[in-house]
């Protein structure tokens, strides 16, 4: 069932950003006087299709991996006397540029609008306190401390978790120093903190910025009290129950949740006594942790259980509240953002900066696509909007077959007054679809991998 409904978000995600890209395309065609033959979401043998009235044919397609939109052109067979001015080929130079950019236009616009519901309906975010500092790390060499308060990271506000590990992300693969500005609790001054990095984490293949910067966050402390026990887990048919208070393993006391669960990971199909108090009453139960292999390839104990977590205190957590024009406003902002962000990751890449394993192909977008769909609507609606970028950008790069490539070639046009030769866009095309071929490969065997 999971699977399926993974699979569902992900066609829904490719959906959403592939009409909307070609819808782009499709739109300035036709106000450009182009006719357009076919608006095609998907490639390969057509599913559904139905004509409009001006002979548009709509079609869904077998392989949900792009789409494309068919124009009226003589290069590509006989176009009748009457027609010849709805023909691509014969609109202007400018025309063109307009149709080959609005695609990508039209990803960018989609993200504002998807950030645009998201922050209408308001933000949260944990505060970024310090509870602990890994010796000779990043932060324990610029001399951050528990209890500090990072409230910017190279001038950039951080004021939740999430501003944070996008601004440490950012910092991937570089040389330099990245500068911490913290502030104690009950305290206004600020300080200012230097670390030096060399091409940080340049190899790493799926970095965990905060984690490998060295720190830990402040979290509401976890209880040694079950709140879950998962049905026919081994702690369900040892007898375990929800509000069963843990009091000691094996003859063992634990100081807390991490001891105690890093002692049960470590006893795959061993047997244990678990001695939990119920109601008053101490109760011993001998339970066999399953066997479980994680995406690391780790061998690992579970016995199904989750604690009680503490609730979050309220001054602890940073509530925004946008109004219409506000939320359009932090839209655009944070349109703006991820795209820079997203080229600055390209130029990474290109420069041996960040490891090609960080490319991703559908299999990984799938499984980010069915997590976020669970985690509620605004995550997904931010996910949309990042891949929207990500689309956006992507189609802008000048490889031939990409609409950066047509810009390019028609930015050419435009400059020299003639349009470039038809052998160099055939070699440039066939450069071009054997890269994109081979990023197409690249990604989709990283995402084999990780399976």
């Amino acid at each position: 069932m999971d699977f399926i409904q993974t699979v569902i978000w992900a066609l829904v995600a490719l959906g959403v950003l592939v009409s909307f890209h070609e819808f782009g395309h499709f739109l300035v065609a036709r106000l450009c006087g182009v006719k357009v033959l076919r608006f095609s979401v998907g490639f390969g043998r057509r599913l559904l299709s139905r004509y409009d009235r001006q002979g548009t044919e709509f079609t869904i397609s077998a392989i949900p991996l792009g789409g494309y939109v068919k124009m009226l052109d003589e290069r590509e067979g006989a176009v009748p006397q009457d027609q010849l001015h709805m023909a691509f080929n014969r609109k202007s130079v400018w025309a063109r540029i307009a149709i080959a950019a609005a695609g990508p236009i039209a990803n960018f616009l989609l993200a504002i609008v998807l950030f645009w519901a998201v922050f209408m309906g308001g933000t949260a975010g944990p505060v970024p306190i310090v509870q602990s500092v890994e010796p000779g790390s990043i932060a324990a060499r610029a001399g951050l401390e528990p209890g500090q308060e990072i409230i910017a990271i190279d001038g950039e506000e951080t004021p939740t978790w999430q501003a944070l590990n996008w601004r440490l992300a950012n910092r991937l693969g570089d040389t330099g120093s990245i500068e911490f500005s913290v502030r104690y609790p009950d305290s206004d001054l600020e300080y200012h903190m230097l670390a030096d990095i060399d091409r940080w984490l340049a190899g790493q293949e799926v970095p965990d910025p905060l984690a490998e910067v060295g720190l830990e966050l402040w979290t509401p402390p976890i209880t040694m009290t079950l709140s879950r026990v998962t049905p026919d887990s081994a702690a369900d048919r040892a007898g375990l129950r929800a509000g069963d208070e843990l009091v000691a393993t094996d003859g063992r006391e634990f100081d807390g949740w991490d001891g105690w669960s890093g002692y049960v990971r470590a006893r795959a199909g061993e047997e244990i006594q678990v001695e939990v108090r119920r109601d008053g009453e101490r109760l011993l139960l001998p339970v066999t942790p399953a066997e479980v292999t994680l995406d690391s390839g780790e061998r690992v104990g579970q016995i199904g259980v989750l604690p009680v977590v503490e609730s979050w205190p309220e001054e602890r957590v940073r509530t925004y509240h946008y109004g219409v024009t506000g939320a359009f406003a932090k839209g655009l902002q944070e349109t703006w953002d991820k795209t820079l962000f997203t080229l600055n990751s390209l130029k990474k890449l290109v420069l041996g900066q960040l490891s090609t394993k960080n490319l991703s192909g559908p299999i990984t977008i799938a499984k980010v696509a069915g997590t976020s769909a669970d985690a509620g609507w605004q995550s997904f609606l931010s996910l949309l909007a990042l891949l929207s970028i990500s689309l956006g950008v992507l189609n802008l790069l000048p490889i031939p077959v990409l609409d950066g490539g047509h810009l390019l070639y028609y930015g050419i046009e435009a400059i020299k007054g003639s349009p470039v030769s038809e052998k160099v866009q055939l070699i440039g095309l066939q450069v071009g679809m054997a890269l994109v071929l081979c990023i197409m490969g690249l990604a989709l065997y990283n995402d084999i991998l990780r399976l």
